[in-house]
């Protein structure tokens, strides 16, 4: 399990995404990508910073950023959360788990002292020559998707 940081290469990925589609993040090298990490389709907070991103994805496709999700959940969960909730940022199925924990936020959790593997909702900001600009781990929902918005102006 890596744990990537800031400068260092996002690793890459293809996996099944929303709609049927194969996603792949080299493909995007050249634009802006935020890619958040989220424990799962249709929960509380999840769903919460789902709108959040989609309400704010105007101006982050007018930086020429992409948004993407990721979570364990599969495409055809994702594809009943997004009509659900219209959402429209791009949501990509990690059910194998290699992704997760290329990106190191597959960890051990802790809830009423059971202990279990899951997502720590995280988010990486990853710039136009597929770097990683910025990181946020143990992200809180409130207002998170506005700071990623301010860090992505900053690239550009």
């Amino acid at each position: 399990m890596s744990n990537p940081v800031e400068g260092t290469d996002a690793p890459d990925f293809t996996l099944p995404a929303d709609g049927g589609a194969a996603f792949t993040l080299s493909e995007l090298k050249g634009k802006i990508v935020v890619l958040y990490f989220y424990p799962k389709d249709d929960t509380s907070g999840c769903t919460t910073e789902a709108i959040d991103f989609t309400r704010l994805l105007p101006e982050f496709e007018a930086l020429g950023a992409t948004v993407v999700g990721m979570s364990p959940d599969s495409a055809t969960k994702h594809d009943k959360f997004k009509a659900k909730h219209d959402l429209s940022v791009t949501l990509v199925a990690d059910e194998d788990l290699a992704a997760l924990q290329a990106y190191g936020v597959w960890v051990e959790k802790s809830m009423y002292g059971r202990k279990y593997m899951g997502v720590e909702r995280s988010t990486f900001l990853i710039d136009r020559d597929g770097k990683i600009a910025s990181v946020w781990r143990k992200v809180k929902v409130k207002g998170h998707a506005e700071a990623v918005l301010e860090a992505a102006r900053s690239l550009g």
